[in-house]
């Protein structure tokens, strides 16, 4: 069942719902969660950022990653984005269909 994936995006509270929004309506992804409340730590530009940030989590087809990750980096303030892909091995076949009915062919 790897045709699936599940991709993994951080961004400002602010900018994630317009995002997810844009996404949904290009049917680039069937569904976006947004998942409020994460603190990042990280290296940038030799020092330890702490951020808030909200976590996106995104289902759509695999083929159709290049795509959403190029829309994710015009759409997306940071210069470097996180957007992470991880393939869904098994699932419910109807939410699988489902994705497969609300994205893009």
């Amino acid at each position: 069942m790897t045709d699936y994936i599940v991709v993994f995006v951080t961004a400002p509270a602010d900018e994630a719902p317009e995002l997810a929004k844009t996404l949904v309506e290009e049917r680039l992804v069937a569904c976006v969660n947004i998942v409020p409340g994460l603190r990042s730590f990280y290296w940038w530009q030799g020092k330890i950022e702490d951020e808030p940030e909200v976590l996106c989590i995104m289902k759509t087809q695999s083929h159709l990653f290049e795509a959403l990750r190029d829309r994710v980096r015009q759409l997306h303030s940071y210069e470097v984005e996180e957007i992470i892909a991880l393939p869904i091995l098994a699932g419910n076949p109807p939410y699988l269909d489902w994705i497969r009915e609300n994205t893009n062919p």
